[in-house]
């Protein structure tokens, strides 16, 4: 009778082994850079052929291995990291003892090592197999070598991707670890061509950090991101502490993958700190686009486990809900700071899109009959607010933001002052140095927002009774979403009441929104309700309410402005958290410094 039961042979282990620790180059070289920062080293050099796959090694200057240490660093579970064989106080990046030996078992794997006063020593290992082990002639340190990865398991070489996909994420693996260690130099190349190169940093501390980010991200990140740095005692273990940059909220990608996070010096790319990113810029970004951020989160050991996942990017905390407040106050904190910051990169494509000048149009010697007076008529429509220039009749009444008494002078404001509108939507500003380009809509659309957050924290929106309710017809499932969160919306100054089964009464809305289209406003946030879903409470997404009544109460693109109006706009941004950014993370303003414009001009 054949046994039910029997011991898979070694070979087949460690390939097993192999797919949950090195399913491609880019795990096994994670693994290999790891081991080479265990090991004490200052400088890396990275090679790779075919992204990795035909070829991959990483050269370190550490303290090197014997070789009695090399043979036994390719059994498994044999390691060097857990000197105490504690688990909860892990303080490497490798602890597993797996890498090496699965790595040895679906490829050629050759180890090359010498301590700093012992002889060097290689071992080659071809697929389980060894096939040499001698003495060889290398300076101090290690250097391994994976060539033709999976060559001999085909079924799982034909799930590698191509060449530039592999690649990427090797780069991807490499840059992470590169972030951590500001203090190790890294060299990465391929097929001969370096691809990245940053120099071990002379100094510790938060400036070797930033300027680390700056090489591996580029200056674009640092000029468009705020320090975090942030601590939180917890016992006698030690603080928690929150470092790194996070960019303002105008400088975001379509994509997460610029999203860098640390645990202990570890890149990890953990649901819970990545949730508590994202509460972080909620109400700062709109719903598709994604903050980049590289942010560093130290913690004692005994407070983490990092034993939970076979590739070690995830984690688990022991007081999970402490470091997402962590997280969120720390970002939250620095975001506040930045005031009314936009990103840089806005403004230098601004300026590309006037290097190409449009050719003059060819002005006949006689303006045709009308031509002259209909030019002129539009004058006062695109240059209204100008001084000396008569204001249109039926202009709209002021918003809700105070007039200046006086005109301000452009020295004494970060915004400057008001110089005129353009088509009705963009107010143009004056400072000593710059001409600033503000959307009005979007500006007072976050200025509308702030408010509104403020009344929250303060007990609820002061509701505005309508004269006459509105009725607002809406399909069943919407109005019933709407009839369950009365209280709710009552907290934000909206007061409805269920009127049948497809239809809501509207008796109030937010004085701060004045004269807002009630059945538009409610029918965005039925549609708010419906794309949460059921287990999400209002109480959690308020913010995001109140951004959505905030977009139908702000001054609309289009609405004539007076100077007065104008500039105490610009005053209320100055003064406002966040108002570089709209609700959905759009710049509200746009600043052209006065060098740029003289060289458009031929001036410089």
């Amino acid at each position: 009778m054949v046994p039910l039961i029997r011991r898979l042979p070694d070979t087949l282990v460690n390939q097993i082994a192999a797919g949950e620790v090195v399913e491609r180059p880019a795990a096994a070289l994670k693994e290999l850079v790891e081991n080479a920062l265990d090991a004490g080293a200052r400088h890396l050099r990275i090679d790779l052929e075919n992204g990795g796959i035909d070829h991959l090694s990483v050269t370190d200057d550490g303290h090197g291995m014997i070789a009695d240490q090399l043979r036994l660093a390719v059994e498994r579970h044999a390691t060097s990291k857990l000197p105490t064989g504690d688990l909860s106080a892990i303080a490497t990046l490798g602890f597993r003892g797996e890498a090496l030996p699965s790595i040895a078992s679906v490829a050629t794997l050759t180890l090359t090592s010498r301590t700093a006063d012992g002889a060097g020593w290689r071992l080659v290992i071809d697929n389980g197999r060894t096939v040499s082990d001698g003495p060889a002639a290398t300076p101090p340190g290690t250097c391994v070598a994976v060539d033709g990865l999976f060559a001999a398991v085909p079924a799982r070489r034909k799930f590698l991707k191509s060449e530039r996909s592999e690649l990427a994420a090797c780069l991807d693996v490499v840059r992470r670890l590169a972030m951590a260690r500001a203090d190790v130099g890294f060299e990465l190349r391929h097929g001969g061509r370096r691809l990245l190169a940053v120099p071990a940093g002379t100094t510790a501390g938060p400036a070797a950090q930033v300027a680390r980010l700056a090489a591996l991200l580029g200056p674009d990140f640092a000029d468009n991101a705020v320090p975090i740095d942030l601590s939180r005692d917890i016992d006698a273990a030690g603080p928690l502490r929150l470092g790194g940059l996070a960019g303002i909220p105008t400088y975001n990608r379509g994509v997460a993958d610029h999203q860098f996070l640390f645990v202990n010096g570890r890149p990890v790319k953990d649901r819970l700190l990545v949730g508590a990113l994202r509460g972080a810029y909620q109400d700062l970004l709109a719903r598709d686009r994604h903050p980049v951020v590289a942010l560093f989160l130290d913690v004692p050991a005994d407070f983490v486990d990092v034993n939970v996942h076979p590739a070690k990017t995830e984690v688990r905390f022991r007081d999970a809900a402490l470091v997402r407040g962590l997280l969120v106050s720390g970002v939250r904190r620095a975001l506040d700071a930045a005031g009314h910051r936009a990103a840089t990169t806005i403004s230098g494509a601004a300026m590309a899109a006037f290097s190409a000048p449009l050719p003059m149009p060819s002005m006949p010697s006689q303006a045709p009959a009308g031509h002259t007076a209909g030019h002129l008529a539009e004058a006062p429509r695109l240059f209204a607010a100008f001084p000396g220039l008569a204001t249109p009749a039926g202009a709209a009444p002021a918003p809700d933001f105070a007039p200046v008494a006086t005109a301000p002078q452009a020295s004494e404001h970060p915004l400057g002052v008001a110089r005129g509108q353009v088509a009705n939507t963009y107010i143009v500003a004056e400072t000593e140095d710059a001409l600033i380009l503000v959307d009005q809509h979007a500006a007072h659309e976050r200025l509308t927002l702030e408010r509104m957050k403020a009344a929250l924290g303060q007990g609820g929106v002061a509701a505005q009774a309508l004269l006459l309710p509105q009725l607002v017809e809406l399909d069943e499932m919407a109005a019933a979403r709407l009839v369950e969160r009365v209280d709710d919306l009552a907290e934000l100054g909206l007061e409805i009441e269920g009127f049948g089964p497809a239809a809501v009464l509207v008796r109030a809305t937010p004085a701060l929104l004045g004269n807002t289209d009630a059945g538009a406003l409610v029918r965005d946030i039925a549609d708010d309700l419906a794309a949460w879903g059921s287990a999400i409470s209002l109480k959690e997404r308020l913010d995001t309410v109140a951004a959505t009544m905030a977009c139908h109460g702000s001054v609309r693109a289009g609405r004539l402005l007076g100077l007065a109006e104008m500039n105490a706009l610009l005053r209320e941004m100055e003064v406002t958290p966040h108002s570089g950014q709209c609700n959905h993370g759009r710049p509200t303003w746009v600043r052209l410094a006065k060098g740029d414009i003289e060289k458009l001009f031929g001036r410089r």
